[in-house]
């Protein structure tokens, strides 16, 4: 299948999901309420549908798409199938954030939390984009993020271990299972100006990602600036993961299928495949978030857990069909 239909496919399924996500949810809607609610977004119809579920749809879209399109670069970028988004450190850095700012008891102030969480992620980048300008080889910014990563979710256990409040380790732990319940439109436009500079740098970055499969070498000699661009693809993938974290918290396997999911159709190019894993990502999240709100149960599950349980069995098929292709 050509790229270009893959996109067109992924395109028509992200629209689908949020027509499902506008019109399906926990309050069931007739077919009346619905055109009195187009009719008038006023009416209690009209906000359910246009202030709390398509606020909430497009959130699950633009982290899905974000998640999925630092997967990709950081696959790319590490020439790793089992990167993801959260391989280096960033979303542990994100959450860690977020878990001081509900500890001092910042919840209530509008953003902060977000801003909270948005700071921490972009400063565990900045150390991760000195580091691979420094170092060239992949396997040592893994085991830096690997460290980095272990040290801060060391520091998110002190939060815990040090919190006396049960509320307190509520709001954390329910923060740090992720969800787009409750978001609004403000809380999409904060994060707007990171994920922009994040796609611009994933995109500026692509060339490298291609010449990467070459090998160290061969992108040595290719006459283009490779230590910038492997910089700008760790910052681009960090600041998508940290305004994905800042709007949704800590959401695993996104990052990590969506790429495996497209590359068969999308081919080799690191670079082809970064559009259709942003919109596979998109797809994966927003259908994650529908089951979430489907899913009967006294208290919504958190998206987190949703994707562990969806995404689990899933990688293991796409590692268990990868192992075949190996073998064959």
């Amino acid at each position: 299948m050509r790229p270009l239909a893959i996109n067109l496919l992924l395109t028509l399924a992200a629209l689908a999901m949020a027509g499902a996500g506008l019109f399906l949810g926990e309050i069931q809607l007739s077919g009346a309420q619905i055109a009195e609610g187009f009719a008038d977004p006023a009416s209690g119809p009209g906000v359910v549908l246009f202030e709390i579920r398509l606020p909430r749809t497009a959130a699950a879209l633009v982290v899905g798409g974000a998640l999925g399109l630092a997967g990709a670069v950081m696959q790319g970028l590490l020439r790793n199938p089992l990167a993801d988004p959260g391989v280096l450190g960033v979303s542990g850095g994100a959450g860690l954030g977020a878990a001081l700012a509900i500890s001092l008891g910042l919840a209530g102030a509008p953003g902060a939390i977000e801003a909270a969480a948005l700071a921490a992620a972009l400063l565990v980048g900045l150390v991760l984009t000195g580091l691979a300008a420094r170092f060239r080889e992949p396997e040592t910014l893994i085991l830096f993020g690997v460290a980095l990563s272990a040290f801060l979710g060391a520091l998110t256990s002190l939060v815990f271990n040090f919190s006396s409040s049960p509320v307190t380790l509520a709001e954390v732990l329910g923060w740090l299972l992720g969800s787009v319940a409750n978001r609004d439109w403000m809380d999409i436009a904060r994060q707007i100006p990171a994920l922009a500079v994040g796609v611009g740098l994933a995109m500026y970055a692509a060339r490298g990602l291609v010449m990467l499969t070459l090998g160290d070498e061969a992108a040595a000699l290719s006459g283009l600036p490779m230590t910038r661009l492997r910089a700008a693809a760790v910052a681009g993938a960090s600041l998508l993961t940290g305004a994905s974290v800042a709007m949704a918290g800590i959401v695993g396997f996104v990052g990590l299928a969506a790429p495996h999911l497209v590359r068969a159709g999308a081919g080799g190019d690191p670079g082809r495949v970064l559009l259709p894993s942003a919109l596979a990502g998109a797809v994966l999240l927003a259908a994650a978030d529908l089951a979430a709100r489907l899913i009967p149960t006294d208290l919504e599950l958190k998206l987190g857990v949703v994707t562990a349980l969806f995404g689990a069995p899933l990688f293991a098929l796409i590692a268990w069909r990868a192992a075949r292709s190996w073998r064959g």
